[in-house]
Formats: C-alpha cells, structure tokens, sequence
C-alpha cells in the first residue's frame, strides 16, 4: 500500500519539475521555486505517513483492494504468458504426441518419418554397383 502511495508522490514530482515546454503560462505558476515544491511535497509525505493511524479502516480495504488487484494482475500475466507461448511455441504434428513421442523414443529411425524432415532424396537408397559376377571357370 504504501508502495504505492510513495510511487504516485514520486511520479507527480518528477511531472511538476518537468520543464513543460509551452511559453502561454500565468506569472503565478512560474513563480512556484523548486524549494517550494519539495517543502510542499515533504509536507504531503508527512501528512500521508500518518493517514493509517487516522483511518484504519481505509488502510485496511486499501490493502485489500491492493491485493487483489495483485492476484488479479498475476493471473492476468499468466494468461498472456499462456497464449503468448503458444502462439510462439514451433507447431508439432499430432504423431509426435502420445503414442507417436513414445514411439520415436524407443525407435529414433522412425523420428524423421514421423516428423516428415526427410526430402525424397534423403529417402532414396544409396546407390550400389551391379552385383559382382561370379565366375564358373575361376578356381
């Protein structure tokens, strides 16, 4: 909880000391120091410190809200990681699954055929030459 209140007190100061890049202001909003704004900021963050101790209650369902945006947050990720991965993830034939990934386990030959990797020139026998000839007339 108070992470958050820290993290928003913190963004709204570095969004204050941004130079705003538009010349059209009132001379009232240049005039505010930059020790104004850090006098006006530690006062904030002193006045937050004590907020709990004057409101249990709010801290309380704040904290709880806070967690379950949390879990809700998790989950959320999760779910992107989920699908993320599984349209991202190489996509497998059905034989590899099951049976099939049990099979090319226990016969590694039979992976390539299942997963059809080979072209048909990979499939094609190796080339021999004609069978020798036997000669009747040699010794």
């Amino acid at each position: 909880m108070f992470f958050l209140l820290r993290l928003a007190f913190w963004l709204g100061l570095v969004l204050l000391l941004l130079p705003s890049g538009g010349g059209q202001h009132d001379a009232t909003a240049n005039s505010l120091s930059t020790s104004q704004a850090i006098s006006a900021a530690s006062a904030t963050v002193g006045d937050l410190r004590g907020f709990c101790a004057r409101q249990p209650d709010a801290c309380t369902v704040g904290s709880q809200v806070a967690t379950t945006l949390g879990y809700r947050a998790q989950a959320g990720a999760k779910m992107l990681y989920d699908v993320l991965s599984d349209a991202l993830a190489p996509k497998q034939s059905a034989t590899t699954h099951g049976d099939g990934a049990k099979q090319s386990v226990e016969n590694p030959a039979t992976d390539h055929a299942a997963t059809g990797t080979l072209t048909p020139a990979d499939l094609a026998p190796a080339w021999r030459g004609p069978p020798g000839r036997k000669d009747k007339h040699a010794a």
